[in-house]
Protein backbone atom coordinates (compact mmCIF):
# COMPACT_ATOMS: atom_id res chain seq x y z
CA UNK A 1 0.00 0.00 0.00
CA UNK A 2 2.79 2.46 0.93
CA UNK A 3 4.60 1.71 -2.33
CA UNK A 4 1.44 2.39 -4.37
CA UNK A 5 0.92 5.75 -2.65
CA UNK A 6 4.58 6.72 -3.12
CA UNK A 7 4.38 5.71 -6.78
CA UNK A 8 1.27 7.86 -7.23
CA UNK A 9 2.90 10.85 -5.52
CA UNK A 10 6.01 10.51 -7.70
CA UNK A 11 3.90 10.10 -10.85
CA UNK A 12 1.96 13.27 -10.05
CA UNK A 13 5.23 15.15 -9.51
CA UNK A 14 4.40 16.11 -5.95
CA UNK A 15 7.86 15.11 -4.71
CA UNK A 16 10.98 16.40 -6.43
CA UNK A 17 14.25 14.53 -6.94
CA UNK A 18 15.55 15.17 -3.42
CA UNK A 19 12.26 14.53 -1.64
CA UNK A 20 11.10 18.14 -1.44
CA UNK A 21 7.87 19.49 -2.85
CA UNK A 22 8.43 20.68 -6.43
CA UNK A 23 7.92 24.35 -7.22
CA UNK A 24 5.61 25.59 -9.95
CA UNK A 25 7.16 26.86 -13.16
CA UNK A 26 5.80 30.38 -12.59
CA UNK A 27 7.38 32.08 -9.59
CA UNK A 28 5.02 33.37 -6.88
CA UNK A 29 4.83 37.06 -6.00
CA UNK A 30 6.98 36.56 -2.89
CA UNK A 31 9.82 34.23 -1.91
CA UNK A 32 9.16 33.66 1.80
CA UNK A 33 5.52 32.66 2.12
CA UNK A 34 5.83 30.95 5.51
CA UNK A 35 3.10 28.74 6.91
CA UNK A 36 0.37 30.43 4.87
CA UNK A 37 1.93 29.16 1.63
CA UNK A 38 0.20 30.39 -1.51
CA UNK A 39 -2.43 32.20 0.59
CA UNK A 40 0.24 34.42 2.21
CA UNK A 41 -0.48 38.14 2.06
CA UNK A 42 2.69 38.81 0.04
CA UNK A 43 1.37 36.45 -2.69
CA UNK A 44 -1.88 38.37 -3.23
CA UNK A 45 -2.86 40.47 -6.21
CA UNK A 46 -2.86 44.16 -5.37
CA UNK A 47 -6.41 45.01 -6.45
CA UNK A 48 -9.70 43.14 -6.50
CA UNK A 49 -10.94 42.14 -9.91
CA UNK A 50 -14.28 43.92 -10.32
CA UNK A 51 -17.12 42.45 -12.37
CA UNK A 52 -20.42 44.32 -12.66
CA UNK A 53 -23.70 42.75 -13.74
CA UNK A 54 -25.97 45.52 -14.98
CA UNK A 55 -28.42 45.51 -17.87
CA UNK A 56 -26.75 47.04 -20.93
CA UNK A 57 -23.49 48.01 -19.18
CA UNK A 58 -19.98 46.58 -19.64
CA UNK A 59 -19.05 43.57 -17.50
CA UNK A 60 -15.63 44.93 -16.61
CA UNK A 61 -12.04 45.32 -17.80
CA UNK A 62 -9.79 42.57 -19.17
CA UNK A 63 -7.16 41.48 -16.63
CA UNK A 64 -3.79 39.73 -16.59
CA UNK A 65 -3.02 37.41 -13.67
CA UNK A 66 0.10 35.53 -12.63
CA UNK A 67 -0.09 31.76 -12.25
CA UNK A 68 0.48 30.79 -8.62
CA UNK A 69 -0.75 34.09 -7.20
CA UNK A 70 -3.80 34.63 -4.96
CA UNK A 71 -6.58 36.98 -6.11
CA UNK A 72 -10.03 38.19 -5.14
CA UNK A 73 -12.84 38.85 -7.59
CA UNK A 74 -15.87 40.89 -6.61
CA UNK A 75 -18.99 40.26 -8.70
CA UNK A 76 -21.70 42.85 -8.10
CA UNK A 77 -25.21 42.84 -9.58
CA UNK A 78 -27.21 46.06 -9.46
CA UNK A 79 -30.58 44.29 -9.71
CA UNK A 80 -31.53 45.92 -13.03
CA UNK A 81 -32.13 42.44 -14.51
CA UNK A 82 -31.75 38.78 -13.63
CA UNK A 83 -28.19 38.20 -14.86
CA UNK A 84 -25.48 35.58 -14.59
CA UNK A 85 -21.78 35.39 -15.27
CA UNK A 86 -20.48 32.16 -16.80
CA UNK A 87 -16.94 30.95 -17.38
CA UNK A 88 -16.39 27.21 -16.98
CA UNK A 89 -12.99 27.48 -18.70
CA UNK A 90 -11.88 30.16 -16.24
CA UNK A 91 -13.29 28.37 -13.22
CA UNK A 92 -11.40 25.18 -14.25
CA UNK A 93 -8.17 27.20 -14.56
CA UNK A 94 -8.19 28.35 -10.92
CA UNK A 95 -8.30 26.81 -7.46
CA UNK A 96 -11.19 28.41 -5.58
CA UNK A 97 -10.47 29.09 -1.94
CA UNK A 98 -13.99 30.33 -1.18
CA UNK A 99 -17.00 32.22 -2.43
CA UNK A 100 -18.50 34.65 0.08
CA UNK A 101 -22.15 35.71 -0.28
CA UNK A 102 -23.82 37.68 2.55
CA UNK A 103 -21.05 36.67 4.96
CA UNK A 104 -21.62 32.98 4.15
CA UNK A 105 -18.40 31.25 3.08
CA UNK A 106 -18.77 28.53 0.46
CA UNK A 107 -15.87 26.25 -0.44
CA UNK A 108 -16.91 24.60 -3.71
CA UNK A 109 -15.18 21.88 -5.69
CA UNK A 110 -16.27 23.43 -9.00
CA UNK A 111 -18.32 26.29 -10.41
CA UNK A 112 -19.65 26.99 -13.92
CA UNK A 113 -21.54 30.21 -13.28
CA UNK A 114 -23.09 32.53 -10.72
CA UNK A 115 -26.59 33.93 -11.25
CA UNK A 116 -28.08 36.94 -9.48
CA UNK A 117 -31.88 37.23 -9.26
CA UNK A 118 -31.60 40.51 -7.36
CA UNK A 119 -28.95 43.06 -6.39
CA UNK A 120 -26.05 41.62 -4.44
CA UNK A 121 -22.34 40.87 -4.25
CA UNK A 122 -20.31 37.68 -4.31
CA UNK A 123 -16.58 37.62 -3.63
CA UNK A 124 -14.44 34.78 -4.96
CA UNK A 125 -10.93 34.26 -3.60
CA UNK A 126 -8.74 32.00 -5.71
CA UNK A 127 -5.30 31.04 -6.92
CA UNK A 128 -4.70 31.37 -10.66
CA UNK A 129 -3.27 28.09 -11.95
CA UNK A 130 -3.65 27.24 -15.63
CA UNK A 131 -2.03 29.69 -18.07
CA UNK A 132 -4.09 30.86 -21.02
CA UNK A 133 -6.82 33.30 -21.95
CA UNK A 134 -10.16 32.56 -20.31
CA UNK A 135 -13.52 34.28 -20.79
CA UNK A 136 -16.17 35.33 -18.26
CA UNK A 137 -19.40 36.36 -19.98
CA UNK A 138 -23.10 36.92 -19.55
CA UNK A 139 -24.59 33.65 -20.89
CA UNK A 140 -26.27 34.01 -24.27
CA UNK A 141 -24.67 37.39 -24.97
CA UNK A 142 -22.53 38.09 -28.02
CA UNK A 143 -21.36 41.65 -27.36
CA UNK A 144 -17.72 42.37 -26.54
CA UNK A 145 -18.76 44.48 -23.52
CA UNK A 146 -20.68 41.52 -22.05
CA UNK A 147 -17.47 39.59 -21.44
CA UNK A 148 -14.05 40.02 -19.91
CA UNK A 149 -10.87 38.22 -20.85
CA UNK A 150 -8.72 36.90 -18.05
CA UNK A 151 -5.20 36.07 -19.16
CA UNK A 152 -3.23 33.87 -16.76
CA UNK A 153 0.52 34.00 -17.41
Amino acid sequence: MKIKILSLVLALGLIGPIGLVSTASAKPLCDKMGFAGLLASCNRGKEKIKVTLSSGKPLGKDVVLESGAYYKMEITADGSAELAVSGPGFFRAIWINEIVINQIEIRPMAVDSLEFDAAGTAEISFIAIKPGTHILRVPGSTGETQQIKINIK
